[in-house]
């Protein structure tokens, strides 16, 4: 297996933690990851973005434009943004909540999830839609959107990693307290 997988959003939303568990994952059935991540000013809501490489031959962690297998997008317009890496007819899992940068609010320009939704159906090749909002509510927890949005990248079936693999990452970077609940998120459906 070989894959190239993009994942961003805005700090606060996990996206560190959903990288580090497919990396792990993908240690666990014994394929050689390399990773990096763009998190500047990102503690609460500046941008923040994953490459991940998983597979043999692969000798830097920063993807190539047009070589992204799959983009995890925990906000659509940092999907949008980041879609010069999608590769043709790869796979864009998008929450559908924006998160409206503070430039914008400032500037009063519109940020809005229909047009960034719009641009992304017409540009990727398989798009996949989770209403992030809807599903931590029901689980009764906004900050397991990033196992939401694993979750939906597992189905996709892109990802290329067995459930087992990804729930043995979880139960290995998630404190204990917290992984019925992630595990739950993870497994959700709705």
């Amino acid at each position: 297996m070989r894959k190239n997988i993009v994942l961003c959003g805005v700090g606060g939303q996990g996206t560190v933690l959903a990288s580090k568990l497919i990396a792990a994952a993908s240690i666990i059935e014994g394929y050689p990851v390399m990773s990096a991540e763009t998190i500047g000013m990102a503690q609460r809501g500046g941008s923040v973005f994953s490459n991940l490489r998983i597979g043999e031959g692969v000798h830097s962690p920063m993807i190539a434009e047009h070589t992204a297998d799959l983009i995890i997008g925990f906000e659509p317009g940092e999907a949008v943004r980041m879609l010069h890496f999608l590769k043709p007819g790869g796979t864009v899992v998008t929450n559908k909540k924006t998160v409206v940068p503070t430039s914008a609010s400032l500037t009063g320009f519109v940020y809005e999830a229909d047009e960034m939704l719009k641009y992304l159906e017409s540009h990727c090749g398989n798009l996949v839609v989770v209403d992030g909002d809807a599903v931590t509510e029901k689980l009764g927890s906004s900050k397991v959107l990033n196992t939401v949005l694993l979750g939906a990248a597992y189905r996709s079936g892109v990802l290329g990693l067995s459930e087992e693999s990804i729930k043995k990452a979880m139960s290995n970077h998630i404190k204990e307290k917290l992984l019925p609940l992630n595990l739950e998120a993870f497994s959700y459906e709705g």
